[in-house]
């Protein structure tokens, strides 16, 4: 995360490093990312680089979290999220919210995009945090009767990611189709394929 030096900079300043962070890591996978080139399109010198961050790692992170920020904000003032609902009604309320602001920000997701083919450690974790908060909320569902006791919220996370990110390279931002395809999936794993 930033150091105080950054913290201190004119708001114009932030968003030169940011946006220069933002188009490397939306063209580069971090670990083919270089800090020259953030330095280069922002304007700074390499040295002053170094007094705003430790590394790479750390304005990667500081530019992933602001995305979060951001699209958190988006998903708490989207108008049909209801927090209670069960995890599958909530997938598919973040994921109608989460397209259209990807629309508006198609960095932010090619930032995600290249994340999913970028093996670094430093990403995987970032990947397994993500995948840590869906798998808590299959926990939760479990808990409250709505999940089987018996399935293994590992394999249904897997599932269910698996399946978002192949159709999102495949389809992109075609939502309507996109999102009949999620929301299908998403029916399929809840209700299963077995006639009762």
């Amino acid at each position: 995360m930033p150091k105080e030096t950054f913290n201190n900079l004119s708001e114009d300043k932030k968003i030169k490093i940011f946006n220069a962070a933002m188009q490397e890591f939306s063209t580069k996978r971090f670990s083919e990312a270089s800090i020259n080139q953030i330095v280069k399109t922002a304007g700074i010198p390499r040295g002053s680089f170094y007094q705003y961050f430790n590394d790479k790692e750390d304005i990667f992170l500081y530019v992933y979290t602001e995305i979060l920020k951001e699209k958190r904000e988006i998903l708490h003032s989207a108008d049909d999220v209801n927090p209670d609902a069960d995890v599958f009604e909530v997938l598919m309320q973040t994921t109608k919210a989460s397209y259209k602001w990807s629309k508006d920000k198609p960095e932010y997701s090619q930032i995600s995009l290249l994340m999913e083919i970028d093996n670094s450690e430093f990403i995987t974790g970032l990947r397994t945090a993500s995948a840590n908060m869906l798998r808590e909320m299959v926990e939760r569902d479990k808990q409250r009767g709505l999940i089987k006791p018996e399935i293994d919220p590992d394999l249904v996370v897997e599932m269910i990611y698996t399946f978002f990110m192949r159709e999102y390279f495949r389809i992109g931002l075609a939502e309507d189709k996109f999102l009949k395809r999620i929301n299908d999936a998403i029916k399929i794993i809840k209700e299963g394929i077995a006639k009762v």
